[in-house]
C-alpha cells in the first residue's frame, strides 16, 4: 500500500505538537510527510516555526536515546522521508486582526516549556535558515557564516527552505501526480488561502484537505460559536471552502473579490474532510493515562516523554481550573483536536472514518459578523430545493420568483454552495489517546 502523502499546515501548539509526532512517527507504509508548513495562529509565527525546530531537536535526542537503550526507534515515516519545513504568513488574510492564543497554550505555545526546562532547548542557530517575514536584511546577514556551516550538523532531520509556506504547498503540488497530495490544516488556513491565490490550477490539484476547524452543532471554544482557527482567519477559511463549491462564486468573501481575487476558472475543484470541534472535543487524554505512559519514560531519561510532560500537564491544569467535575484527579482530560486529523491523514483507508449523514453540507463561514464572526453557517430550514427552470419547463415564474426571493444567498439552488464533507465516525474514540501516545513513545 503506497502511503499517504502528506503537506502538514500547522501553528504548533500542544495539540499541533502531538499531531505532527504522530504523523511522523506513522509506519512507513502509512505516512510521507513532504513539507511542514509554519503560520500564524496559537502563537505567532516566528514561535509556530521555532516550536517545530524544536520538536525536531527533541526527536533527535529521543532517537538518540533509544539507540543507546537498545530500544525501536520508531519515526519510521520521518526517516524515510525528510520533510521541508516552511514558514509562512505571519498575520490573517485580507484583514490585520491578529488573534493568538497563549492564554490557552502558554507564551510559547508549548506550555512555557522553553522556560521551565531550557535544556531540552536547541542551542545552535536556526533563524538564517528560512524565510524570515519578521527579519531585517541586517539582521539576516548577521547570523550566516559559521552558523549555516554547522547547520546540517546540528539539524539533519528536516530541510529549511527559504521560501514562504504557500510557494512551499504550491511546489509540492506541481513535483507530485495530481490527487496524491493530502493536506492537514491544523491551523488558520491563511497559507492555503495564499497558495489559492497565488495558482488556483495547481492548488486544486489536492488529492484533499483534512481540517480540523469550526463549530457546527456544537458551542465554539473562542466565542460563543466560533472556533479557534476559523475565528483566527475567517477570510481564509472562507476562500478554501469556495473552492469545494460547483460555482465559487456564490461563497467567496466579497472583501477577496474586492481586492482582486477571483475564484478558479478551472471546473476542477478541492475535496475537503472537515474535523470540526463536534468530533474533535470528544476524543480526550486523560491525565491518568497520560501518566501511565509516561512516569517510567522520563524516569529513564527519555527526552520526548520529559518534553511532553510539562505540556500536557499546564493543559490539564488550565482544564482542572475549569472542570466541574474533575479537578486535579486522574480523569481531568484534554481533548485532542489537531491529534485526531492528523490520526485520519495516516488511517484514512480504515473504514471506520466516517461522513455525517448530511455531507457534503453547503458550510460558509461569516467573516464579518459582530458576535458571530467565524461561525460555520448551514441552512436548517427544512425546504425543498429549488431547481433552475429552462425556457420551455412550463414553471410558474411567478410562483419560482416568490420561492426564490425568499432564498437570499442562494441557500435553496442546488448548483451553488459549498460542499464540505463533515466527519462524524472515528475509529474509536476510547482507543485513540492510548494509541496516540503508543505511536509517539513506543
Amino acid at each position: 500500500m503506497a502511503p499517504n502523502k502528506l503537506i502538514i499546515d500547522t501553528d504548533p501548539g500542544i495539540d499541533d505538537a502531538l499531531a505532527l509526532l504522530l504523523a511522523l512517527s506513522a509506519k512507513e507504509e502509512e505516512a510521507e510527510v513532504k513539507l511542514i508548513s509554519c503560520v500564524n495562529g496559537n502563537i505567532p509565527v516566528r514561535q509556530a516555526l521555532e516550536n517545530a525546530v524544536s520538536m525536531f531537536h527533541i526527536i533527535d535526542r529521543e532517537l538518540e536515546w533509544r539507540r543507546k537503550n537498545n530500544l525501536p526507534e520508531g519515526f519510521e515515516a520521518l526517516k524515510k522521508c525528510k520533510p521541508v519545513l516552511a514558514v509562512g504568513a505571519d498575520g490573517p488574510f485580507l484583514t490585520e486582526d491578529t488573534v493568538i492564543a497563549d492564554y490557552f497554550h502558554g507564551v510559547d505555545g508549548l506550555g512555557n516549556v522553553h522556560s521551565s526546562h531550557p535544556h531540552l532547548n536547541p542551542t545552535e542557530a536556526w533563524e538564517h535558515a528560512f524565510h524570515a517575514p519578521w527579519a531585517t536584511e541586517d539582521g539576516a546577514a548577521a547570523t550566516q557564516g559559521k552558523a549555516a556551516e554547522d547547520f546540517d550538523k546540528h539539524y539533519h532531520l528536516f530541510t529549511p527552505s527559504k521560501d514562504p509556506s504557500y510557494k512551499e504547498i504550491l511546489r509540492v503540488l506541481r513535483d507530485n501526480e495530481p490527487n496524491t497530495i493530502t493536506i492537514v490544516a491544523l491551523g488558520p488556513l491563511t497559507n492555503l488561502a495564499l497558495a489559492a491565490r497565488e495558482d488556483p490550477e495547481t492548488f486544486v490539484k489536492a488529492k484533499e484537505i483534512a481540517i480540523m476547524g469550526g463549530a457546527i452543532d456544537w458551542p465554539g471554544n473562542v466565542t460563543a460559536v466560533a472556533e479557534f482557527n476559523v475565528f483566527a482567519d475567517p477570510f481564509a477559511s472562507a476562500v478554501v471552502y469556495a473552492f469545494t463549491s460547483p460555482d465559487p462564486t456564490s461563497t467567496f468573501p466579497p472583501k477577496a473579490a474586492e481586492l482582486g481575487f477571483r475564484p478558479p476558472s478551472t471546473s476542477e475543484r478541492i475535496k475537503v474532510k472537515l474535523f470540526p470541534l463536534d468530533v474533535t472535543t470528544r476524543h480526550r487524554l486523560s491525565r491518568g493515562l497520560f501518566n501511565s505512559k509516561t512516569t517510567d519514560l522520563v524516569a529513564k531519561g527519555s527526552p520526548l516523554a520529559e518534553w511532553l510532560s510539562p505540556m500536557v500537564g499546564h493543559t490539564l491544569a488550565l482544564m482542572d481550573n475549569t472542570s466541574t467535575v474533575h479537578k486535579g484527579d486522574d480523569k481531568t482530560s484534554m481533548s485532542l483536536h489537531d491529534p485526531l486529523t492528523a490520526w485520519y491523514a495516516v488511517t484514512a483507508t480504515n473504514p471506520a472514518w466516517k461522513v455525517s449523514e448530511k455531507s457534503p453540507m453547503d458550510l460558509r463561514i461569516e467573516t464579518l459578523g459582530q458576535w458571530a464572526k467565524g461561525a460555520c453557517v448551514y441552512d436548517r430550514r427544512t425546504r425543498q430545493m429549488i431547481e433552475e427552470e429552462s425556457e420551455t419547463d412550463g414553471v410558474d415564474k411567478a410562483e419560482k420568483a416568490a420561492k426564490k426571493g425568499s432564498d437570499h444567498g442562494n441557500w435553496l439552488n442546488p448548483k451553488k454552495g459549498n460542499r464540505i464533507n463533515v466527519i462524524t465516525g472515528t475509529p474509536g474514540e476510547d482507543i485513540f489517546a492510548g494509541e496516540l501516545l503508543d505511536r509517539i513513545l513506543a
